[in-house]
């Protein structure tokens, strides 16, 4: 029996939570709706419910599985369907590599929607076994040269940045053994002073190609840019209690290490804290 069944309708348009909620609540479904991924995830943590349908794009491309793969995880018996305005293929294989239960597009009659819930909930769509997740470090590890590819073609396209003109090498410097520092941080592994004389050198090497403060954040912010694209493309086999805490361990390395670069390039430009000691 569908009558009473709870639905959770995940969707950034309000016109389209409404319009879901209206015609769902006729058919006698109980609905909450969220117009956010954090939204969304308060309500998994705290209710259950036995039909989520999902957007797709909540904010950013592909959200939609990470409210997706967080039902799966609380609740594994509930029917999760996406619903896309930009339908696409590789979507539609990764919508069924998470288990998504159906796939629809925006602008399907809703009649469709209302059958395919109604007949879920009566004969009990299949539940597949969860994906071993992955804390935030493996998964950065395993794509370390695509974040390290990426944040080199964020640079290129930066113009303040190209207006230093280096080799790929030069440009790359001491960024790969920054980001070694930051996975390892966040694996609870041991920091090397070697690692710390990366960012050092880092600085140093920054101030004598002719770049200036501004640019060292500017290839900071970057890479945690990249770092958090890493993690939404690959959201389906993370760890998501652990998220927060291991982005949170990340970034405070990548924050740390941008002020020992930052210390470096003003000590070799001769700027000094009235409390910090000349060299």
């Amino acid at each position: 029996m569908s009558a009473g069944s709870t639905i959770l309708v995940v969707d950034d348009e309000e016109n389209i939570r409404s319009m879901l909620r209206l015609v769902l609540e006729s058919e006698g479904f109980v609905v909450t709706t969220a117009g956010s991924v954090p939204q969304a995830l308060t309500q998994i943590t705290q209710f259950r419910f036995d039909v989520l349908i999902s957007d797709l794009n909540i904010g950013h491309p592909a959200d939609g599985f990470l409210v997706v793969s967080a039902m799966r995880r609380v609740h594994p018996e509930t029917l999760t369907f996406i619903l896309t305005g930009y339908p696409a293929f590789e979507t539609a294989l990764e919508a069924m590599r998470q288990h998504v239960n159906d796939y629809l597009i925006k602008g399907t009659p809703i009649e469709d929607l209302v059958e395919k819930i109604k007949t879920g909930l009566a004969q009990g769509l299949p539940n597949h076994r969860q994906h071993r997740t992955q804390r935030v470090p493996d998964v950065i590890g395993q794509n370390r040269d695509w974040v390290i590819a990426h944040w080199l073609q964020g640079v290129k396209q930066n113009q303040e940045l190209l207006s230093v003109s280096l080799s790929e090498g030069d440009r790359r410097d001491h960024v790969p053994g920054l980001l070694d520092e930051a996975i390892a941080y966040a694996c609870d592994q041991a920091i090397g002073v070697e690692r710390q004389q990366a960012a050092i050198q880092h600085g140093t090497v920054r101030y004598h190609q002719g770049y200036t403060i501004p640019m060292l954040i500017v290839e900071a912010c970057l890479l945690q840019d990249v770092i958090s694209d890493c993690i939404r493309r690959n959201v389906q086999v993370i760890d998501l209690s652990n998220l927060v805490l291991d982005l949170t361990k990340m970034f405070h390395t990548v924050s740390t290490e941008l002020e020992l670069s930052v210390r470096a390039f003003t000590n070799h430009a001769g700027w000094h804290s009235p409390h910090e000691p000349k060299h």
